[in-house]
């Protein structure tokens, strides 16, 4: 193996340098036994600090991207097999403190090997694990414990199934004796008088630690028998594990309390409180033989209850402590424990407020960390921080019986805080609004804002009295975190004010946008974006429209373009997501309101891009300023038709760059906007012509996440310049690249029925044979549901389009000439089988591709064919069982553009890995390629009804049970489709 892997591992850490060293990395990680090598280099303490940790990444990633045998160059099987048992020794031998972030990597790499091959391919795995345990060495024991941890932790999120418990029971069997003797004797030495002296007393609240993740891993879906029956030994209330430790917080190992890492046992407490929230919800008749419930309610009560605020490093066990009370709450069988008056006001004196109040890190984190604060602020989907933590107990307490008593205890509070004067009156009030927020909110999602609320409290009223003002004064009047808290409650309350009240406050939320500060202006951006984002109710309709937004529309974008202008690199103009969202937001409200002034706008959004692109950091803003350019396209390119002659030469250019460059990261979005431009194309698109050598060559289509965008691409061209495409190129990537990879079938049968439906029948004739001699190969080889329903649906709807020459006879030949009787076979064993399970989109299609194979095939009117018409007319009857989803009725009947002013701008992706991020309005409304067949019904009779006498013979024949209701009813509607 090359000794230049050190230096190009180095050489990846640089920007200048990365993408060449990039590629020589991946050269060499296809040669034999290179895992193994890079594992001995993370291993070498010889070796630089930075190249070990670079190549315990990049053994990671080869790892998570091309372990699975459905990738291009998956990883040989005989270097799987000879990297797996050297990896948990690769733990052990990273067990010192200082290899804790490369034991971290190597760690997670053992989760994605164990997560494909455990228990089948790797069945001495935990046996590795339990034989590695020492009883003196704790160094080694946090090791394995991490490693363990690393591959159960898996099953805390994973949906339950029999595979599931299988590999669950194969660990207990084998794991849980030996973890359970290792508790104990940890337990005695960690409680041992006098207590051990350092580093092993570190390394035992450590190992203690990780036991308790492991207790919590081994009990996460189901409760094994050991547990079960030794409930006693880990909660008791007096004596248990978890309730000593509970009150263990020894001088030696605590850290500062206003550091932001929490202490060991800090952490092993938020872990037990964990472990005891999943008991009060999977396993409550087992926590009530110990009255563990009210000794954990009494000892978080104790933590948390003295009504001050714990420092920074106990944040964790504070929102964990909390969330428990909420869950024991919510579970309804210990509401005696809160039921009385003066329990739920110590609970909100005690505990609440104090923890709504904003802390000290938090307000420097507004100064100092805004979008930090801000995405924080917004995580409601996790509740992370103390003060969110507390507002969930208040709903709790109103979603359970207990809504008048803390509805008038919390309001009280609220009135009074209002009422303060003081020279923090300002934190009372925040705290106040924020209180009051969650006593009015009863349900809603993050999307969609609160959807249900309090019947006891008034939002409007709430609103005009004590935050309008904050809203409307000068902003130097009001502290930054007042206007913030007002902003957030439009933004939390949109859907309980009027469409006309929310038109009144757009103009106050423009201004806020102007704001120097930055949580200020951002959740200004944040709160337009998601009232402009409002339903009419069910329907897809966005509340807003155009004409709502027309006045402030111009300056809204203008001012957001200003803010993210102001950057002084591409990654300070990146950083801030939200506001390219709503500039998004607005575009895509305004729609072709935007035609007088477009190429402004686009000038600006190029040359943002063209600064950015120069170090892409940020994979939000990146999907919206994209969405951005798509959704320009999509409005103004067929309103104003010669503005796609503006896009084209201002795209590219910068385009032209990425693609010769090889920005990965931007290569998907541009596919998808260089369809977008070539389908509103005017003429011949000679321009574009040049492309198709580059996007037909091998290495394209390596990257999974270019695929959908390059099939998007040239779906594009054979639509609009099939006789220039290159068609057994085009065949050849769906043959080789896309039809024998799960991941990418769906794509390649699109990209064949962009084929059949655009290149001349004629000209396709000498490809279909081995178009399906493919198909079948792969459904030999690889079977599953997914690629049958995606045969099957290609199949049908080859017969269903209305193409020139492409008969069902042209089809059913080019199966019969691969084998006679074939077409039977696929009839009998695929087809039929899987009509009744398309889906409702699919089902028009399926309709008049299954009515022409049986009207206008003379094929399948001859043995063995004829065989399996009575089923295929069987599965077509079964299709009018559910006649709504056979409507021709869209959404673009509705509004032709309603739909995208109510794109979903959610973040498409966590990273700058190989996942497709698709640009919601480059997707072209769904086009109905059997719209000439007009009512389906009316058709299916229509076609019956004019269908050759043998035909009728056939119908007649069939099986009354299943299509005798089906024949009437065409009869009825004056259709002759029995022979008479």
């Amino acid at each position: 193996m090359s000794s230049d892997i050190p230096s190009l591992l180095l050489a990846s850490l640089s920007p200048q340098s990365r993408k060449q060293a990039e590629q020589s990395l991946q050269t060499f990680s296809r040669q034999s036994n290179f895992l193994s090598h890079l594992l001995q280099l993370v291993l070498n303490p010889a070796q630089d600090g930075a190249v070990r940790l670079a190549g315990a990444v990049y053994l990671k990633n080869v790892v998570k991207q091309r372990w699975d045998e459905d990738d291009e160059f998956p990883v040989a099987e005989a270097d799987k097999q000879a990297l797996k048992p050297q990896l948990v020794p690769a733990m052990i031998a990273l067990s010192s403190p200082n290899d804790k972030q490369l034991r971290i990597q190597i760690a997670e790499a053992v989760s994605l090997i164990a997560k494909s091959d455990f228990p089948h391919e790797w069945p001495d795995l935990i046996d590795q694990l339990v034989g590695s345990l020492s009883p003196t060495d704790f160094n080694v024991n946090v090791g394995v414990l991490e490693t363990a941890h690393s591959i159960f932790n898996s099953w805390r999120s994973s949906t339950r199934s029999d595979e599931l418990w299988s590999t669950i029971n194969i660990v207990v069997n084998r794991f849980i004796e030996p973890f359970q003797q290792l508790f104990r004797f940890t337990m005695t030495e960690l409680f041992a008088t006098p207590s051990p002296p350092q580093p092993t007393f570190g390394l035992l609240a450590q190992t203690t630690l990780l036991l308790v993740e492991l207790f919590h891993d081994l009990t996460c879906q189901d409760l094994p028998p050991n547990f079960e029956d030794g409930h006693e030994e880990y909660f008791d209330k007096v004596d248990g594990h978890f309730m000593r430790l509970m009150a263990w917080d020894p001088e030696a190992l605590r850290t500062d309390r206003d550091e932001a890492t929490p202490s060991i046992p800090s952490r092993i407490r938020t872990g037990i409180v964990e472990i005891a929230e999943m008991y009060v919800r999977l396993y409550p008749e087992v926590f009530e033989r110990t009255a563990s419930v009210e000794a954990f309610v009494r000892a978080v009560w104790e933590l948390v209850g003295g009504g001050q605020q714990l420092g920074l490093a106990y944040d964790q066990l504070v929102s964990q402590s909390l969330r428990f009370i909420s869950t024991a709450i919510r579970a309804g069988t210990y509401a005696e424990l809160f039921r009385s008056r003066d329990t739920i006001s110590g609970l909100i004196h005690g505990v609440i407020v104090p923890n709504v109040r904003l802390r000290t890190h938090e307000l420097e984190s507004f100064e100092d960390a805004p979008l930090e604060f801000v995405r924080g602020d917004l995580a409601v989907t996790e509740i992370a921080t103390p003060r969110q933590a507390a507002a969930d107990v208040v709903k709790a307490l109103v979603a359970s019986s207990f809504e008048v008593d803390t509805t008038e205890i919390v309001m009280a509070w609220v009135a009074q805080a209002l009422a303060a004067t003081d020279s923090e009156a300002w934190l009372g009030k925040d705290a106040a609004e924020y209180l009051f927020e969650a006593v009015a909110a009863r349900g809603g999602t993050a999307s969609l804002g609160v959807t249900a609320t309090n019947v006891l409290v008034n939002i409007v009223q709430f609103f005009a009295d004590n935050i309008f003002q904050d809203l409307q004064a000068p902003a130097t009047s009001v502290h930054p975190v007042l206007q913030v808290d007002a902003i957030r409650y439009l933004y939390i309350f949109r859907n309980q004010l009027t469409k006309d009240q929310l038109i009144s406050v757009l103009p106050l939320l423009s201004q806020r946008l102007t704001s120097d500060d930055t949580v200020v202006y951002t959740y200004a951006a944040i709160a337009i974006d998601r009232i402009l984002s409002i339903r009419v109710g069910e329907t897809p309709v966005s509340m807003f429209n155009m004409v709502d937004v027309r006045e402030v529309a111009p300056q809204l974008i203008n001012v957001l373009f200003g803010k993210i202008e102001a950057g002084s690199s591409p990654e300070k103009i990146a950083e801030n997501d939200f506001l390219m969202r709503c500039v998004a937001r607005v575009v895509l409200t305004s729609r072709t309101d935007l035609a007088g002034g477009y190429e402004a706008l686009l000038q600006r959004l190029v040359a943002i891009l063209g600064i950015i692109s120069k170090n892409p950091s940020n994979p939000n803003f990146d999907q919206y300023i994209f969405e951005t350019i798509s959704a320009l396209i999509r409005f103004i390119g067929p309103t104003v038709p010669s503005s796609i002659g503006v896009f084209e030469p201002a795209l590219f250019g910068p385009f032209t760059i990425i693609l010769q460059q090889d920005i990965d990261q931007y290569i998907p979005y541009v596919f998808q906007i260089l369809a977008q431009m070539l389908a509103l194309h005017q003429g011949e698109p000679t321009e574009y012509r040049a492309l198709l050598p580059f996007l037909l060559t091998p290495a394209m289509w390596a990257q999974k996440g270019s695929i959908p965008g390059l099939v998007r691409l040239l779906q594009a061209f054979l639509a609009r310049d099939a006789p220039n495409v290159p068609i057994e190129s085009v065949l050849g990537i769906v043959q080789q690249r896309l039809v024998p990879s799960k991941v990418n079938e769906a794509w390649g049968f699109e990209l064949l029925q962009a084929v059949v439906r655009y290149v001349p029948s004629e000209k396709l004739q000498k490809y279909m044979s081995s178009i399906i001699i493919t198909l079948l190969t792969r459904m030999q080889n690889s079977k599953t549901s997914s690629y049958v329903y995606h045969f099957v649906h290609f199949l049908l709807y080859t017969v269903a389009i209305n193409a020139e020459g492409l008969t069902p006879d042209y089809l059913i030949q080019a199966v019969e000439s691969i084998q006679a009787g074939l077409w039977s076979q696929i009839s009998t064993n695929f087809m039929i089988p899987q009509v009744p399970k398309l889906i409702a989109k699919d089902r028009k299609v399926a309709v008049v591709g299954l009515t022409r194979l049986l009207t206008q095939s003379d094929i399948i009117l001859r043995e063995p064919s004829v065989q399996a018409w009575p089923a295929l007319f069987a599965s077509l009857a079964e299709l009018f069982k559910e006649p709504e989803h056979l409507s021709s009725k869209k959404e673009a009947e509705i509004d032709a553009a309603a739909g995208h002013t109510t794109i979903d701008l959610e973040e498409q992706a966590a990273g700058y890995q190989a996942a497709y991020s698709r640009l919601a309005a480059a997707d072209a409304a769904p086009e109905d390629v059997v719209a000439y067949a007009g009512d389906v019904r009316a058709y299916v009779g229509r076609e019956l009804a004019s269908a050759q006498p043998s035909v009728k013979q056939l119908i007649g024949r069939a099986d009354p049970d299943a299509v005798g209701w089906f024949v009437r009813g065409l009869t009825d509607s004056g259709y002759a489709v029995l022979l008479q």
